[in-house]
């Protein structure tokens, strides 16, 4: 790159955090970039990360994890109904009640499944309704849903992606039995202000920590902060098993209640007593998991240390914002690397443009979700269901659904996002990190040839 390299190594010694009207942070200046084309790679230059060099492969296989598998298959006991004492799952879920802190754990088919489990197990259901993000796979909507409970979307605050706490409070009816805060990548909503609305009100919180496995806040664990907390294990997730959940809990009746309910209504000592599917984590599920354990909290280490890495990099600079960590915040699960992509700082570019120009470079950026839940086909439906008509007054469906199509906070999340998965990338080296840096420092320096894109 001969003459822009001069000038991004001349970051170095001579221009300021103040630099190109402040767009280059001082924390931009402490490496060069290497050696690569004035040319965007797009448009046939050479790219900053070679296709040779490859991201960490997810999900993670060992050997300790097939060994765990053989031994369960050769075992023939292949349900936790089994094993009830000391099989793959009930160990597992031993095991990740103490690394969690959690009192208890109970393995499910899914993270979806925990959390229509939770709701189920609450006691939510018909005229019910609940408050949770717009912005998270539908599975969150969905597990309140399956109680037919209703799903309140709240809006969210831009810079973090979770719910937005003032919206939440002006949506508490005297229908709301529950908060569904979303710990969106992997980061903490504000669990000070959710914790305190819901003991005002006398609500219960259901945290949906499914992409925010181990991580912390204000010394406690994400799912064991409210009344009951789901993490999910499918296969994209930062521990993984294909597909499985867990519900965290420290009420013992309560879990005992979850329990049921994921047992197809039957309690530990066999009575049928509720309303339930069957939702068991089966025992190879169980074996991938215990088989992983060992080693996926020095995983956890690495992709914080690697994030930390990344935001000190791009601190100050304006065209890319990395998600808003809010106070008492102390690590990240991290499903995704997470940041605000503002156009203005790249010549009017749109995200598309940029997102393209970045992946030819050879980082995986992506816009993650497309629209929020509340412009989604769903709500219509249910709302020309019978059984709402029946459960909900006309007037508050009606309320219902113009609270729907207004979530600007949302809408902006869903247009400026940009993020790269992290559960097997930021499991790269230091040097990997770089790449990522440099890919975007080219890209703005060259932001004038994006419009050739």
């Amino acid at each position: 790159m001969p003459n822009k390299e001069i000038g991004r190594r001349k970051f170095i010694g001579t221009f300021t955090a103040v630099s190109l009207a402040g767009m280059i942070p001082a924390s931009l200046q402490v490496f060069a970039g290497p050696k690569v084309s004035d040319k965007l790679a797009v448009l046939g230059g050479e790219p900053v990360r070679s296709k040779t060099k490859k991201w960490p492969k997810w999900p993670h296989v060992d050997d300790r994890m097939i060994e765990e598998i053989v031994k369960t298959t050769k075992s023939g006991k292949w349900s936790r109904i089994n094993a009830p004492v000391d099989g793959t799952v009930v160990t597992f879920e031993k095991q990740f009640a103490s690394i969690t802190g959690a009192k208890f754990c109970i393995g499910t088919g899914s993270g979806t499944q925990a959390l229509a489990i939770c709701v189920e197990a609450l006691g939510i259901g018909p005229g019910d309704e609940v408050i949770t993000s717009p912005y998270t796979d539908f599975g969150t909507v969905s597990a309140i849903l399956t109680s037919r409970a209703l799903p309140v979307l709240a809006d969210l605050d831009p810079a973090s992606y979770q719910m937005d706490p003032d919206d939440v409070q002006r949506k508490i009816t005297s229908a709301t039995k529950a908060i569904m805060p979303v710990h969106m990548m992997g980061l903490a909503a504000d669990m000070d202000r959710f914790m305190a609305m819901a003991q005002k009100h006398k609500l219960k919180v259901i945290e949906d920590a499914c992409q925010a496995a181990l991580a912390k806040f204000r010394g406690k664990t994400l799912g064991t902060i409210g009344d009951l907390g789901c993490i999910s294990f499918q296969a994209s997730k930062a521990i993984a098993c294909g597909e499985g959940g867990a519900i965290l809990g420290n009420d013992e009746q309560l879990m005992d209640e979850c329990f049921t309910v994921h047992n197809h209504g039957t309690t530990r000592k066999g009575k049928h007593t509720t309303i339930g599917p069957k939702n068991r984590m089966n025992e190879f599920e169980g074996a991938i998991l215990i088989g992983q354990l060992p080693t996926a909290v020095e995983r956890f280490e690495i992709r914080n240390k690697n994030v930390a890495y990344l935001n000190e990099k791009l601190k100050g600079f304006k065209g890319l914002v990395p998600q808003k960590r809010y106070t008492g915040t102390e690590s990240g699960g991290y499903y995704n690397y997470a940041m605000s992509y503002k156009s203005e700082h790249f010549g009017g570019a749109t995200r598309q443009q940029f997102l393209k120009a970045i992946a030819a470079e050879g980082v995986p950026f992506s816009p993650y979700i497309p629209n929020g839940l509340h412009r989604e086909a769903w709500i219509d439906h249910i709302l020309s269901l019978n059984e709402y008509k029946k459960m909900f007054p006309a007037a508050r469906l009606k309320q219902y659904r113009e609270q729907m199509a207004a979530l600007p906070g949302c809408d902006t999340v869903c247009a400026e996002m940009v993020a790269m998965h992290g559960s097997g990338n930021l499991l790269g080296t230091t040097a990997d990190m770089d790449d990522i840096i440099n890919a975007v420092m080219k890209v703005y320096e060259q932001r004038e040839q994006l419009k050739n894109i």
